[in-house]
């Protein structure tokens, strides 16, 4: 009974700890009477749902970028870096990553209560035997696949992490567990989502399509030192769920009139309307073009982050863009022209940033909401109201982690192809002969499936799982982002995040000596 008030207590601070007034203002589905929960599936059918709305706001205003900032994909801009230096310490890995910043401690905290809440549904639903395709069979498999895909985030970013087994409190606490029984526990959720899940559901929920895509890339992102990483049950998981999918034109994916498309895996949905928006534009504008054309031009903002050179760049000069990839216009803007006038930086000046000004640099462009502009039909006049929906799994991802796990079986031919038929949308369907993949060497793949992955995913919040799963994390983000390359203080340990200093004073099971090494 402690234990579980003390947990209790632990996500009530969680939830205290996000910025948002909004979500503070929710009633916390962790202090729903479990009792009562359990006695109707009506109520549990509404605790859940109070869960997706937690999961999904998640991506968010800032709050939704901070796992994308310092990587070798993403930066923080130029004036956040200068105006914010605890916040730059995502970037520059100095001192200011450390267990006391507030932003890494928000991503820990906000995660907790919903997989509280799933274990509790899993608990009470689950003590029985579950009827396949009944209601509570699929509210089991949804509140599986939500626990198992928050897991899966908190093992990659933090490594050892409590298990929330509410079967098993007595004995696990609420310590760090070893790293093999974490992701055999993200496996095992995500198994029972592969059974339980329906195989079509509401936009923004889960179903077996995606439960078997998060099974795929839990068997293959499992440390190796587990034990459980296995590229032929990751390829298995992903065959079994492609065929239910098609590739869509990619200016498609990004065209709010055309949400939920055929290649939707699982989205997230949003609207330009409050509190429904997702308030991503602004923080991934031009503050250039906000001082220049105010809020109501919809690709305004403020910079929070901004693709690296890596990034934004041609092959010819030292980036990832081939000529003619239809991608490369569709995620990032390079033309702030606006109705015929061109901005420039001379409105913003005082911010004396030298050589550094990055205002007018490519900026993130799939998540541009026209909506929201002074000329458009809704009137709504303002950038922060974006609201496209936000892509979680869709079927390229599946295919190139499919590709992946074909050239890790030794069958790289097999691989090539499923890569190339990915890029073939990239070139609006025909693949010119010169930019066809052709066979090459195991290693040489594994090199090249990141930059693809870069290209069809980019701004898609994989890319630090990526670089972590494949051991690239400290090698490309310190060659690639300008501020982790003049800062020089990445290491190794910066792979993971620090644990919260609130986690451990609140926390009897975590103390400083269970802190990640090197902070």
């Amino acid at each position: 009974m402690q234990r579980t008030i003390k947990w209790g207590l632990i996500a009530g601070i969680a939830m205290l700890s996000v910025s948002c007034s909004n979500f503070l203002d929710e009633r916390s589905t962790t202090r729903l009477d479990e009792s009562q929960v359990y006695e109707d599936v009506n109520l549990v059918e509404t605790s859940l749902k109070g869960v997706y709305a937690k999961w999904k706001f998640i991506r968010t205003d800032e709050q939704g970028l901070i796992m994308m900032m310092g990587t070798d994909e993403i930066q923080q801009g130029a004036f956040q870096m200068k105006s914010d230096p605890q916040k730059g310490g995502l970037d520059r890995f100095d001192g200011n990553l450390n267990s006391t910043l507030n932003h890494v401690a928000n991503q820990w905290n906000i995660r907790w209560p919903m997989i509280n809440e799933a274990a509790k549904i899993i608990k009470g639903l689950g003590a029985g035997t579950l009827t396949p395709a009944s209601r509570e069979a699929k509210l089991v498999g949804e509140a599986s696949f939500i626990r198992g895909f928050l897991d899966f985030q908190m093992a990659m970013y933090w490594g050892e992490i409590p298990i929330i087994d509410l079967d098993r409190s007595a004995e696990l606490g609420f310590r760090r567990q070893p790293l093999k029984d974490v992701w055999a526990f993200i496996i095992a959720d995500l198994q029972r989502a592969t059974l339980y899940c329906p195989e079509t559901n509401d936009p923004g929920r889960a179903t077996a399509g995606a439960a078997w895509m998060m099974l795929g890339k839990a068997y293959m992102s499992a440390p190796v030192e587990t034990g459980l990483r296995d590229f032929s049950k990751a390829a298995s998981c992903f065959e079994k769920m492609m065929g239910e999918y098609t590739l869509v034109p990619y200016k498609d994916l990004w065209d709010y009139t055309r949400p939920n498309t055929r290649e939707a895996v699982l989205e997230f949905q949003f609207s330009p309307v409050y509190p429904n928006n997702n308030r991503l534009q602004f923080q991934i504008g031009s503050r250039a073009v906000q001082a220049y054309f105010g809020d109501g031009c919809y690709y305004a903002g403020y910079d929070k982050v901004v693709p690296t050179k890596y990034a934004y760049s041609s092959v010819d000069s030292g980036g990832i863009w081939e000529k003619g990839d239809l991608r490369r216009y569709e995620s990032i803007r390079y033309d702030f022209t606006y109705y015929g006038v061109t901005p420039t930086l001379d409105p913003i000046k005082w911010e004396d940033l030298g050589d550094d000004f990055d205002e007018l640099l490519p900026h993130i462009k799939k998540y541009e909401d026209f909506r929201t502009d002074k000329h458009a039909e809704e009137k709504i006049n303002n950038m922060w109201n974006s609201g496209k929906n936000i892509p979680v799994l869709r079927l390229a991802d599946a295919r190139l982690c499919y590709a992946e796990c074909l050239n890790e079986m030794g069958r790289t031919g097999d691989a090539v192809t499923v890569v190339n038929e990915v890029r073939a949308r990239a070139w609006g369907g025909t693949l010119p002969e010169d930019k066809k993949w052709v066979a090459s060497s195991q290693d040489a793949f594994r090199t090249a499936i990141l930059d693809e992955r870069m290209r069809e995913l980019f701004a898609e919040d994989w890319r630090r799982i990526d670089l972590i799963r494949t051991g690239k994390f400290v090698e490309y983000v310190k060659a690639r982002n300008e501020w982790t390359k003049r800062a020089g203080n990445i290491k190794d340990f910066h792979t993971l995040f620090p644990i919260p200093d609130t986690e451990m004073k609140l926390n009897d099971d975590i103390t400083p000596a269970d802190q990640n090494p090197g902070y």
